[in-house]
């Protein structure tokens, strides 16, 4: 299912499942925000299983079609949870992190979840603003999750959005 969406920038996007063929590139994403990125294979392992998914944000006409943005998540017993999100630098404040996650949320409502469940960076304002409006609260957090080049280990905060 292709979603195509423009946004204030008038770029043009498109939002496709994720594929095994995706890995690669969505590790060199991954790799933007995270200290301990995940490899390629780690994705393609993660996309083998049968309640993983996920979506790819591609700028359509830029040429390879990489990924320009994407999400990772699991659906188990009615609950969902992201297991990564990445926008590349150049591609932020365009709304591709809301157009990613009302993805997910739109697959886990036509699969009759109940809940989907995130971690967070506890300093990562924006993110932890994006997830407030699209109705996620705290519900808990975990000490030192993050690791952080040169600073230590950041804590995490554990937010829900009740699905029904």
């Amino acid at each position: 299912m292709r979603i195509p969406f423009i946004t204030s920038r008038q770029r043009d996007f498109v939002l496709e499942p994720l594929a095994a063929k995706d890995s690669d590139a969505v590790s060199l994403l991954h790799r933007e925000d995270f200290v301990r990125p995940w490899t390629g294979g780690e994705f393609a392992d993660l996309l083998a299983q049968n309640t993983v998914f996920g979506y790819a944000a591609r700028e359509v006409g830029r040429g390879n079609e990489a990924p320009v943005g994407f999400v990772l998540a699991r659906l188990v017993a009615g609950e969902g949870e992201i297991l990564t999100i990445a926008v590349a630098r150049a591609y932020r404040r365009q709304g591709l992190g809301w157009k990613l996650m009302d993805a997910v949320l739109r697959e886990l409502h036509a699969q009759r979840a109940e809940a989907l469940f995130l971690e967070v960076d506890e300093t990562n304002a924006a993110a932890i603003a994006l997830y407030r409006r699209l109705g996620f609260r705290e519900v808990g957090k975990r000490a030192d999750y993050y690791r952080a080049p040169g600073s230590g280990a950041n804590g995490a905060l554990v937010m829900r959005r009740d699905l029904r």
